[in-house]
């Protein structure tokens, strides 16, 4: 059983990882009643989101897939390949497509990844806040904006940049904070209007 549970996981053995943990390979197949990444070998469970956050995600998907340049595209919970043992889901991924083919990639190769977007929620405060950002950090990817939601239920973001001495993300020199409007060059020009993502 325990030669069984480290070559392959399955809905009754993805809880009890081999000792260096599972790999993507291991457990890109499972059927499992929940959404999950893979952080440190580990499968763990994301949770629902409120329709606020799904709003606000789906709000930005769309504004920047609608104003995306070459070589980028765009993607909803497109999983990120950072290593073997780590594949995370941001919640909107802009990546470079070029040598991605559409009809048989799994994963973005994170070196790929341009920007990764996550909209806090209640049950993600520390990983969006903490975790999530130090791993995009140390994978160099160069950007990461976090969305919170403000005091009047409006979505108010902060923009980071990836700090090539120091090796973490940093404040955007641009305007690290943006409530009302998001303005920014990169990874590519767009204005979004944030009172527009959360009308019904």
């Amino acid at each position: 059983m325990t030669a069984e549970r480290q070559e392959q996981a399955t809905p009754d053995t993805w809880m009890y990882p081999p000792e260096g943990g599972w790999t993507f390979d291991q457990v890109k197949d499972l059927d499992l009643p929940f959404d999950w990444d893979l952080v440190d070998g580990n499968i763990v469970v994301r949770g629902m989101t409120a329709l606020w956050h799904d709003l606000v995600r789906d709000g930005l998907y769309h504004r920047l897939r609608s104003v995306r340049r070459d070589p980028f595209a765009v993607n909803v919970e497109r999983c990120v390949l950072i290593d073997e043992n780590n594949v995370q889901k941001p919640d909107v991924a802009v990546y470079d497509k070029r040598g991605l083919d559409v009809f048989t990639a799994e994963c973005v190769p994170v070196e790929q990844l341009a920007l990764a977007v996550e909209v806090v929620s209640p049950g993600s405060r520390q990983d969006d806040r903490v975790r999530k950002p130090a791993m995009f950090a140390a994978a160099r990817v160069p950007h990461y904006w976090r969305v919170e939601r403000g005091e009047d239920g409006l979505p108010v973001v902060y923009e980071f940049w990836y700090h090539h001495d120091a090796g973490v993300y940093a404040p955007s020199p641009e305007g690290a904070v943006h409530r009302g409007k998001l303005a920014t060059e990169v990874p590519f020009p767009v204005t979004i209007d944030l009172h527009s993502l959360v009308e019904l």
